[in-house]
């Protein structure tokens, strides 16, 4: 389920790892790391009906909208994004930025993020197909917003 590098999935400028999938906790929670590089391309605004996500950051900073506000998660920042709520992401910075996510309950896993770099590397670097990545959030419980 990750591209064979140390377990990290790699989506263009993301890099994915994940320390705990939540079968291995009874579906409580997941939990991964993400990098994203300096003005890096992010995904969609989007929204997940069943979980919700915690963000704390590690390095550097991401710009969150979350319903249309804006938040700067720098290192030791925490931001909770409740379920339902459209959120996206994005690197601003000239720097690299790192974060870690934590998911509850845990039912978004590995698959997800290996399901979109499939798109991505199909892409050959051009856009990825927006259509095929809007069937894979879908498929995984993410709804893609405009």
């Amino acid at each position: 389920m990750n591209d064979g590098t140390n377990g990290t999935i790699r989506l263009g400028e993301i890099a994915v790892r994940f320390l705990l999938e939540g079968r291995s906790c009874g579906g409580s929670l997941a939990m991964f790391e993400f990098d994203v590089a300096a003005s890096g391309k992010v995904p969609v605004a989007h929204s997940h009906d069943n979980y919700d996500e915690t963000i704390y950051g590690l390095k550097g900073t991401l710009t969150w909208t979350v319903d249309g506000k804006r938040s700067e998660v720098g290192p030791g920042r925490v931001l909770f994004i409740p379920r339902g709520a459209v959120h996206r992401f994005d690197n601003l910075h000239g720097t690299d930025a790192s974060s870690l996510a934590v998911v509850t309950p845990g039912i978004l896993g590995p698959a997800y993020f290996s399901d979109i770099a499939a798109v991505v590397r199909a892409a050959a670097g051009g856009p990825p197909d927006l259509a095929a990545i809007g069937a894979v959030m879908k498929r995984h419980g993410l709804t893609p917003r405009p």
